[in-house]
């Protein structure tokens, strides 16, 4: 049995999933699966649609796994398009539509080259995908559900790669090996509403807000390590909502994200900026309270054994020898990577996310001629 992987990116782009709908996506995975003898089970949980499927043994010597999403972001202006964004039309060598580069057709490579593999050439082990539709959502019922089912009915991988696109600017050079930490705060300055002739009966918390975000964005974090960029600090927003001229406000909000590399923790960071934000409440007589969310810890899986796994069929079926990276944003990895060792490589990401979504044809043969030499390389 051989898969053509484009035809099944197509078919996928067709299932309109934006997150957390399912729209056919799982179920047509589900049914390609099964025919090829893998055991499959729906781990929905809270409304999200996840896929679980193995081929092999439980407990196998030897488990290979995959992990991607078929969910994707809105289209947006849909006037903007210049051709239907489920509709998987091909011009000119190019897949067209939300999803072709992420990551439904590294989800179409990956299944068509287990399913090759296992139907043609047996492994000596057990390939394992674990499908979410909730990687462009929340990310709490997605791939944590299915690796909290793992858990639970001991299901493991040993290695997992996961499909993310991750290559700059041409096909094969790039591997995540990591990614940095990202967290978001929401600060809310509270001081006394008055009079703007009479500064002195108020207590304006706007200066404290303008004091606090000017200490924390003139604050090196660091000056980066081995695998990781320094550490950033973004002020995203400051607002009151007050139109008056006349009015010195009651209260200010403010929004900052920091993505941060492995020197550092959410917790670490969240006990620096409440630090900062009393010395400043104490200078200004406010009030300042945060609302913090971690959304990811940095992690990195060092050089070795899969990197290379990967880095090698990345070079056999592109000639490129990939950089090993952790830029970018977070992605599922920054769960899998508790679960086992994790590597991230997937198509040139320059269109997700935006109007008129592409990918070449020919890259989607190729990525899952990468991604069948590496399953190919790992049980020989």
């Amino acid at each position: 049995m051989t898969i053509d992987a484009v035809d099944l990116t197509a078919d996928l782009i067709r299932c309109p999933t934006v997150t957390p709908a399912e729209a056919g996506a799982l179920v047509l995975l589900d049914d390609l699966l099964s025919a090829a003898g893998f055991e499959t089970v729906r781990v929905d949980r809270n409304g999200v649609p996840n896929l679980f499927a193995r081929w092999g043994p439980k407990g196998a010597a030897r488990t290979f796994g995959f992990n991607g999403h078929t969910d994707v972001v809105p289209v947006g202006d849909i006037a903007q398009w210049s051709v239907d964004p489920f509709g998987a039309e091909q011009h000119a060598g190019l897949l067209y539509g939300r999803g072709a580069t992420d990551m439904k057709s590294a989800v179409a490579a990956f299944a068509a080259a287990a399913v090759d593999l296992v139907t043609e050439t047996p492994p000596d082990g057990a390939v394992i995908l674990a499908i979410t539709g909730d990687e462009e959502g929340p990310g709490v019922d997605g791939t944590r559900a299915l690796l909290d089912w793992m858990a639970h009915q001991d299901e493991r991988m040993d290695v997992c790669l996961v499909g993310e696109p991750t290559c700059p600017e041409t096909l094969g050079d790039m591997i995540k090996i990591g990614r940095r930490g990202s967290m978001s705060a929401w600060i809310t300055v509270t001081g006394k509403q008055g009079h703007a002739a009479y500064p002195h009966r108020a207590r304006n918390p706007l200066p404290a807000m303008a004091r606090l975000m000017d200490r924390l964005a003139g604050w090196e974090l660091d000056q980066g390590t081995a695998h990781f960029d320094p550490s950033t600090l973004a002020v995203v927003s400051i607002e009151t909502g007050n139109a008056a001229t006349n009015v010195i406000p009651g209260r200010c909000r403010g929004i900052i994200n920091i993505r941060f590399n492995d020197l550092h923790s959410g917790a670490g960071l969240s006990d620096w900026l409440r630090a900062e934000a009393a010395a400043v409440a104490d200078t200004f007589g406010v009030e300042i309270e945060f609302d913090i969310k971690v959304s990811g810890e940095s992690f990195l899986t060092p050089p070795g054994e899969l990197s290379t796994l990967v880095s090698r069929a990345v070079t056999a079926e592109t000639g490129r020898l990939p950089e090993l990276s952790t830029t970018g944003g977070t992605s599922d990895a920054r769960f899998v990577k508790d679960h086992c060792p994790v590597v991230e490589f997937g198509l040139v990401g320059k269109t997700m996310h935006q109007v008129d979504e592409c990918v070449p044809v020919d890259e989607i043969a190729r990525l899952k001629a990468i991604y069948a030499r590496i399953l190919r390389d790992y049980f020989r």
